[in-house]
């Protein structure tokens, strides 16, 4: 069975409230889970102890267990200091793509044409 730790939704609309909880993969965002780990409120501010609260040792015996925390999650306990988050790093990201890349290079041809025709 593959653990998840991960977000579980809760609160009104436009109110949201999430609980940090352990549940298998296979379950749905807010389905069944197997226990609850902590919370998170993201409408307090960002500076409010409140705004994440985690049960630390409850979460460091479930990853002793092998249970994969989400990316989010892992943002949480990577600033609780329970695990370590590799930074990412694609050096490639603000690169465009093949096709962009064609379409400058015809809008430069077409517009180096007109200047030689101008030249000549």
């Amino acid at each position: 069975m593959s653990l998840k730790i991960r977000l579980t939704r809760g609160g009104a609309k436009k109110r949201p409230y999430y609980r940090i909880v352990v549940a298998d993969a296979r379950a749905p965002r807010d389905g069944r889970f197997i226990e609850k780990v902590g919370a998170y409120d993201p409408m307090k501010a960002k500076d409010d102890p409140a705004r994440v609260v985690l049960d630390n040792e409850k979460i460091a015996s479930w990853l002793q267990k092998g249970a994969q925390p989400t990316d989010r999650v892992l943002r949480f306990l990577d600033a609780a200091g329970l695990a370590k988050r590799p930074a990412r790093n694609n050096p490639k990201k603000a690169e465009p793509g093949e096709k962009a890349k064609e379409r400058a290079e015809k809008r430069a041809e077409k517009a180096a044409a007109p200047a030689e025709d101008a030249a000549a």
